[in-house]
């Protein structure tokens, strides 16, 4: 990070809430001497407390003044923000700028859409000559103070300065720190943004598993813990397979003593969302990538919110014959935790692939050279998707870096074919059942449709040409001939030929 000067701090971090105190007391802990300063000093105060009682006190140092925050740091400055999206950023900015000098740095680790990251670039580098990068950072409250996955993406000046930093503070796993530099411009924040797209498939998947379990094989909560343990030791091994099964064996300690029952079952049935899955969502449609598994995810957030109404209908259907799901008469629990697993994995497969794809197709349109293998390397720890099978898809992508999708890499493709009798016969259960499935679903027709060599696209493309003149491709003909026919007797004009025409 340049030549130090002595009595200066080696990095700053501004915004103090949850993320913001662990990350600092992370970097002390590293050794690296750090200034941390917040809007109100009441969150300042806390931090340096929590410094002082792990002994971290001679490394960390909180500031009331904003001004001498800045001049504690070491030239070149290198201030990381974990500070609200949006606005609060932009006022924080604003307010560093009066007392930044040209080439210092400033490096946002929020949750930002990455077009306001590359604005806010060109906007400080022009107006005070001070470098900006965008950084996602993944793990929560306790990735930030153990270990965080880091995305940092932008100006690679600073990526070099704060390199030796961040890979002390990052997770570590078995082939290094987990982070590295993702590219330029906003690549960070929209990687960042892509995983938790991905995360958000991964969720909705295993809330699936955990619903045909529960609701159609009977399982307790007991057996589900005892379920998802197991699990956690194979192939489907994650942190949220792992918390999962935590959350199984928790009990409801707001109830009277002596009551035994289970905390999951008192959650309201509602799932809120900060935004980066319908970003991710909306890039997919823009790149025309099949996105379909996160999208999926999306739309049941959206429904789980109308509690309301889903009462009522519920109550509405079971007037007219369709009644709740319940437990299958006869069913064989060993069979279906196993179908279960399988359908599982095979999901989770198709959400991560659509997820890279994503980011391929981003990556190849801006040009940021991302490295895809390095993306599944920095998420095996700290992140909130850090998974066993990530391993795989680093090879995937290290053997074949032109690889167009992780459904056709050899081991990945195993892993389908072995899997997909067990998948469809869970997808089909809940169907038949009335339990809806729509990540499994959707991710099986993903898998079904990418491994067709012919869909009935054609049919549609007849219908954009009947209705719209939008033309349309011959099979037997070159791909630069474009054709419009006429296809009703109302239409009365000989077919067209246009070669080299697309709409």
């Amino acid at each position: 990070m340049g030549s130090a000067e002595v009595g200066k701090a080696e990095i700053g971090l501004c915004g103090l809430a949850v993320m913001g105190q662990n990350l600092a007391l992370n970097v002390a802990s590293k050794g690296f001497p750090i200034s941390v300063y917040n809007r109100s000093y009441s969150k300042t105060e806390q931090c340096v407390t929590r410094a002082s009682k792990e002994k971290l006190g001679d490394k960390l140092t909180g500031y009331d003044d904003l001004e001498a925050f800045v001049a504690s740091l070491q030239r070149p400055r290198n201030v990381v923000l974990l500070v609200k999206a949006g606005a609060p950023v932009d006022a924080t900015i604003e307010a560093l700028l009066k007392h930044l000098e040209p080439g210092d740095a400033i490096i946002d680790g929020g949750n930002e859409w990455y077009q306001n990251t590359e604005e806010r670039q060109r906007r400080v580098l022009e107006e005070k000559g001070v470098l900006y990068m965008g950084m996602g950072v993944s793990g929560g409250e306790e990735g930030a103070r153990n270990g965080p996955s880091m995305m940092p993406g932008g100006n690679k000046e600073v990526w070099e300065r704060v390199r030796p930093v961040l890979s002390k503070v990052a997770a570590q796993v078995d082939d290094g720190p987990c982070v590295t530099y993702i590219g330029k411009g906003g690549a960070g924040n929209f990687v960042k943004m892509v995983h938790n797209g991905i995360e958000y498939g991964d969720m909705q998947l295993i809330a699936e598993a955990y619903d045909v379990l529960k609701t159609l094989g009977g399982l307790t909560n007991a057996e589900l813990e005892s379920c998802f343990s197991e699990w956690n030791k194979g192939e489907l091994e994650s942190f949220l397979v792992e918390t999962s099964a935590t959350i199984f064996s928790k009990k409801d300690d707001q109830l009277p003593e002596g009551t035994d029952e289970y905390l999951v079952d008192k959650i309201l049935d509602k799932t809120g969302m900060k935004g980066t899955g319908k970003w991710t969502v909306q890039q997919a449609a823009e790149l025309s990538v099949a996105g379909g598994t996160i999208a999926a995810s999306l739309d049941a957030r959206f429904l789980s919110g109308l509690k309301d109404e889903r009462v009522k209908a519920s109550e509405f259907y079971g007037k007219l014959g369709l009644a709740e799901p319940k437990p299958l008469e006869a069913v064989e629990k060993e069979q279906l935790m196993n179908d279960v697993k399988q359908a599982l994995f095979a999901s989770k497969i198709c959400s991560y692939a659509q997820g890279m794809n994503i980011i391929k197709a981003k990556s190849l349109e801006q040009e940021w050279d991302i490295p895809m293998g390095e993306l599944a390397r920095i998420w095996k720890g700290g992140c909130i998707i850090r998974a066993g099978f990530l391993d795989q898809i680093k090879q995937a992508y290290q053997t074949n870096p032109e690889l167009k999708n992780l459904l056709m890499d050899p081991s990945f493709a195993n892993a389908m074919v072995t899997r997909q009798g067990a998948w469809r016969r869970v997808v089909a259960m809940a169907v038949q059942s009335g339990v809806s499935v729509p990540g499994m679903s959707t991710s099986l027709a993903y898998f079904d449709s990418y491994r067709r060599h012919s869909l009935p696209a054609n049919l549609v493309q007849a219908q954009r040409d009947f209705f719209g003149s939008h033309t349309y491709q011959r099979t037997d003909r070159p791909d630069t001939e474009w054709f419009h026919t006429l296809w009703s007797d109302a239409q009365s004009a000989d077919s067209i030929t246009t070669t080299g025409y697309n709409n």
